[in-house]
């Protein structure tokens, strides 16, 4: 899989203890600043973008979110995976009238738009498999996650 050239084990979350989403931004931003992955105003574009291209989805038995930013905020790609402690709220991507909880995130980080293609594709596609999601989300420990992805 593609995606998993992208994901840095240092960005894998679980159970985060975070609030609400912004808090989640922060901390995320803050992580991936210090690992020299984006720009200052990474945190900034995220929530910017956020607000006017919401990212929650909701599928039949549970929600994601794959929020990101434009690819100026982008020094070095990467996908983080957060398991946040308790589900978050986010809009949804197709009614921004509606919230859901969500209980994995995927936070991309992509500079390249051939990147982005294929690894939204890819995501599409592992989000749609019920038992992946589970597993990911009931996960203990970073490891466990990248193990699920590297067999998916």
């Amino acid at each position: 899989m593609e995606i998993n050239n992208y994901i840095k084990k240092e960005l894998i979350k679980v159970n985060l203890p975070c609030k609400n989403r912004n808090e989640l931004f922060q901390m995320m931003h803050d992580e991936a600043f210090k690992h020299g992955y984006v720009e200052r105003d990474f945190l900034e574009g995220l929530l910017s973008r956020e607000d006017v291209f919401p990212t929650g989805i909701k599928l039949e038995n549970y929600s994601v979110a794959i929020p990101h930013t434009e690819a100026e905020y982008i020094k070095e790609q990467f996908i983080a995976i957060i398991v946040p402690e308790k589900p978050i709220t986010f809009k949804l991507m197709d009614d921004e009238t509606q919230e859901e909880e969500v209980n994995l995130i995927f936070m991309l980080g992509l500079n390249k738009p051939h990147s982005q293609l294929e690894v939204l594709k890819e995501l599409m596609g592992l989000i749609q498999e019920e038992e992946v999601v589970k597993k990911i989300i009931s996960s203990k420990d970073v490891n466990e996650i990248k193990s699920i992805l590297e067999a998916s």
